[in-house]
């Protein structure tokens, strides 16, 4: 039934034609659009077309042709059905194939893969972009964020570091200043109890002894001094001082200089930072415990150092101009020939209070210089009267 209701129209249509050929020439065109069939002409009102809108798509199938022929599809004879899409073309077994109606998944990927989303782009304003670009864009801007977050905790960790140094540093040379400033204030307290006074622009010389404490030599040496209103530096080793005490504390309390020559006399130079900086700190610990002083200067067993040794004493290291090798003649002549022979204002004189020929030799010294118009004083009296700031880390070996 539907296939002979397919064949009604074109042949209704070709009668038309046939009666009437007059009607051909008033029809131009007839448009199936939609569903919708339209005629226009001179002789057909605005409108008319209108009236059929009823009518399904596929009721009829028509081309604008030559009056008095039945339009035809693509690829069909004259005198051949229309067929419907799907149905079986006329001579043949086969289906015309029709519109492919899409399937639920086909509309889903579709849909997905055509969808945008508006984005705000920094420097670009809104910018439309796919799901997929959106995704890859909202992934890199927060491995930017994680990125940027790791380098201002980096950074932020490096300006607590250098913070804290700098407050470490601070800190050292305030107790640095502390202790100088100490220093300073006992020295000038015990001058004023003693009355001593430094003319600077009189001769001095320093006499300096090493490797005490030793009972039997240091308290000779303190008792000539004390004749002649002297005072001398003592560089003492360590371990000796607890079997010492009377001795070193009696050069504290007549203003004689107590000083630092390491804690077992080992060759500096030969040890390493943190050896050289227990040899000093343990020599310092043990003479202020004895006497209540902390030493502020050093001398360096054999007087050898390196750039290790200058860099972690932390204190002044005092040398000598005149070495008396009083540990090597043990001859009390020689001894006093080696420092009146030479000398001068501001020398540093070496001696070892080891050694009986030593202080032998101090009973003709002193009194010899004290004639001679010479001060004897401490390195540190020596110093600052010629006007010399002792600071940690430099060799003196006189204050000429």
């Amino acid at each position: 039934m539907r296939k002979s209701k397919k064949l009604v129209i074109p042949v209704m249509v070709a009668l038309c034609l046939a009666v009437s050929p007059a009607s051909a020439a008033w029809a131009e065109s007839v448009v199936v659009a939609g569903g919708v069939r339209q005629q226009t002409g001179p002789g057909v009102a605005p409108g008319a077309g209108e009236e059929e809108q009823g009518q399904t798509a596929g009721e009829s199938v028509a081309e604008p042709g030559e009056a008095g022929e039945p339009l035809l599809m693509p690829e069909q004879a004259p005198g051949e059905p229309v067929s419907e899409p799907g149905e079986p073309a006329a001579g043949s077994g086969e289906l015309i194939a029709g519109p492919k109606e899409p399937s639920q998944a086909e509309e889903t990927g579709q849909a997905s893969q055509g969808q945008e989303t508006q984005v705000l782009v920094a420097g670009q304003g809104s910018v439309w972009m796919s799901e997929e670009a959106r995704r890859a864009a909202e992934e890199e801007a927060a491995r930017q964020a994680e990125e940027a977050a790791r380098l201002a905790a980096e950074q932020e960790a490096a300006r607590l570091a250098a913070e804290e140094e700098a407050a470490r540093q601070a800190e050292e040379a305030a107790r640095l200043a502390a202790e100088e400033e100490a220093r300073r204030q006992a020295e000038e307290a015990a001058r004023l109890a003693s009355g001593r006074v430094i003319d600077p622009s009189r001769p001095m010389v320093a006499l300096t002894y090493d490797d005490g404490p030793q009972s039997s030599v240091g308290n000779r040496i303190m008792d000539c001094l004390a004749q002649y209103g002297g005072k001398a530096t003592f560089f003492m080793v360590g371990e000796r001082v607890p079997s010492h005490q009377a001795e070193v504390c009696r050069m504290v309390a007549e203003g004689h200089e107590v000083a630092n020559h390491s804690m077992n006399h080992k060759y500096l130079q030969k040890q390493g930072a943190a050896e050289i900086q227990a040899q000093v700190n343990r020599c310092n610990d043990v003479i202020e415990s004895v006497t209540g002083v902390r030493p502020t200067i050093m001398r360096l067993p054999g007087g050898g150092y390196n750039s290790t040794v200058l860099a972690n004493t932390h204190m002044p290291m005092i040398q000598w101009n005149i070495d008396t090798l009083d540990w090597k003649t043990r001859n009390a002549s020689q001894t006093v020939n080696a420092v009146l022979g030479k000398v001068k204002d501001g020398d540093i004189v070496l001696m070892h209070e080891l050694y009986g020929a030593t202080a032998d030799a101090s009973m003709e010294i002193i009194p010899e210089l004290a004639r001679r118009g010479y001060q004897l004083v401490t390195v540190s009296e020596m110093a600052a009267a010629k006007g010399y700031k002792l600071e940690p880390g430099k060799l003196y070996s006189s204050f000429r």
